[in-house]
């Protein structure tokens, strides 16, 4: 079935944290594995859980950050939010995340193009998404890449002190 996306409501707050949460269990665990025993991982993210709880629970929440869930069958697999900066002209897709049960089936496909219409329909001239550049962000650099989204290659290092 066709992912549908709504506009988030205050009920799918504690789903969309915790889809979050199991959504991105492979992307730290990939962060770490990257950074291995240099001691920056467990400096940086010495509890990603509770980070990254808060940090959805901020967006969804936030006045100037615009959410949306998509459901599949009425149950809440992923959600994405965006940020504009009408000064720029950005739309900046500032969070994205779906449930591991329902990856690979459309549902970021869904949520990037909904969320690129909508930026495009508020009269930005430029979309940006920020993701990972290692293995466990592999799946997402592949839906920006097929929305037509052109990387930029960034080097950002890292160490411990």
């Amino acid at each position: 079935m066709r992912p549908v996306v709504r506009a988030f409501e205050d009920r799918d707050q504690d789903t969309v944290v915790a889809l979050s949460l199991r959504a991105w269990a492979p992307v730290f665990a990939s962060l770490e594995n990257v950074l291995g025993d240099s001691g920056v991982y467990a400096q940086m993210h010495p509890d990603w859980r509770a980070d990254q709880r808060r940090a959805v629970q901020q967006a969804c929440g936030s006045e100037n950050i615009h959410v949306w869930v998509a459901e599949v069958d009425t149950l809440v697999a992923g959600f994405v939010a965006v940020r504009l900066d009408h000064e720029a002209s950005l739309g900046e897709i500032y969070m994205v995340a779906v449930d591991p049960d329902h990856q690979r089936s459309g549902v970021g496909t869904a949520l990037t193009s909904f969320a690129l219409e909508w930026i495009k329909e508020q009269g930005m001239a430029v979309a940006m998404v920020e993701t990972g550049g290692d293995p466990g962000h592999a799946p997402a650099r592949r839906v920006y890449e097929r929305a037509g989204f052109v990387q930029l290659p960034i080097a950002r290092y890292f160490k411990k002190l």
